[in-house]
């Protein structure tokens, strides 16, 4: 396992020169009649796991359920590395991230990345070492990158919900030939929850925006949402709900045993089916019931969900008085 973090002269210039410059912002108007429409309906598969034990041959199986094919391909890990505390949630679990990365591996990737650009602590090798994740790669062929840090290409977006032409963004993230996000299921006092789709801002990179990526949080968090999940769509996603967390997410929170993961290629429908399972309407989460038809599904009627029955893993989970408008009439 090697830490790489480099950042060039030329992206430096080039990041500094579109933060001064309001990151290239057009105010235009949102248009998003060139998105191709979401599937008639999507597979939302969810498996059963009470520890992180063995996790390797789970997620096997659901990349052969939902037919990723990594054979041959450049693989990018997208984990959700925030800060470090000892017994908490914060992050993706180090051996799930194992897992995933042993999983591919086996089944005939060319090459594996493990990478992410934390936006609350700036030093990633801090937390790769600290979390234990150094240690459940060591003997991986697999490399950990410093997205904060990584040489960027400009990209325009595909919507403009931010009212932004387009941002830097890590070549690594757009060189990749799969893409595969490991978000941490939890509550979010701004977002309301946190998992596939916003699990996305630890793409943009920090040494151009800032942190904690402060172009996001200025145009708004659900529209940013929205845009990086226009943009930077992943393959698949593969959501850590083993040891989810519930209260006064996404830091300080507090663990509660899920026992399970989702995966699947539709974020929208990862995000829907992850909502109800902890006791929250899709259509009162901002982002999600924008995000509704137009990039993805969100309607039970439209995720055929496959797998364990999601009713197994269902408890509303405890949330922050500001979120409690969120909850499911069930919740």
């Amino acid at each position: 396992m090697r830490l790489r973090a480099e950042l060039s002269r030329r992206a430096f210039l080039g990041g500094a020169a579109a933060s001064l410059l309001g990151a290239t912002a057009c105010q235009r108007t949102n248009d998003t009649s060139g998105l191709p429409p979401p599937p008639p309906s999507s597979d939302v598969l969810i498996l059963a796991s009470a520890n992180y034990d063995r996790l390797t041959d789970i997620v096997s199986r659901g990349l052969r359920e939902l037919r990723i094919d990594v054979t041959g391909r450049r693989v990018l890990l997208k984990p959700n590395l925030v800060e470090f505390e000892p017994a908490s949630a914060i992050n993706t679990h180090p051996l799930l991230i194992g897992a995933v990365a042993d999983a591919v591996r086996r089944a005939g990737a060319a090459d594996v990345v493990v990478a992410e650009g934390p936006g609350h602590r700036r030093d990633l090798e801090y937390l790769v070492t600290a979390t234990g994740l150094a240690d459940v790669l060591r003997d991986l062929p697999v490399r950990v990158l410093d997205l904060n840090l990584d040489d960027v290409r400009r990209v325009p977006l595909r919507t403009h919900f931010m009212g932004l032409d387009s941002l830097l963004l890590p070549v690594s993230v757009l060189d990749a030939d799969i893409v595969i996000s490991l978000p941490k299921l939890k509550t979010h006092h701004w977002a309301g929850m946190t998992c596939a789709m916003k699990n996305l801002f630890g793409m943009v990179p920090g040494a151009v925006y800032g942190w904690p990526k402060n172009v996001l949080h200025f145009h708004g968090i659900d529209n940013a949402i929205l845009d990086l999940t226009a943009t930077l769509r992943p393959h698949v996603t593969i959501v850590d709900a083993i040891i989810a967390m519930e209260g006064d997410g996404p830091i300080m929170g507090v663990p509660r045993a899920a026992g399970f993961l989702v995966m699947g290629r539709d974020p929208v429908a990862v995000d829907a089916t992850c909502a109800r399972a902890i006791g929250i309407e899709p259509d009162r989460l901002r982002y999600l019931s924008r995000a509704a038809g137009l990039l993805g599904n969100a309607g039970e009627d439209r995720i055929r969900q496959i797998g364990e029955p999601s009713s197994r893993f269902r408890y509303a989970f405890a949330m922050s008085p500001s979120m409690e408008g969120l909850r499911s009439s069930g919740g």
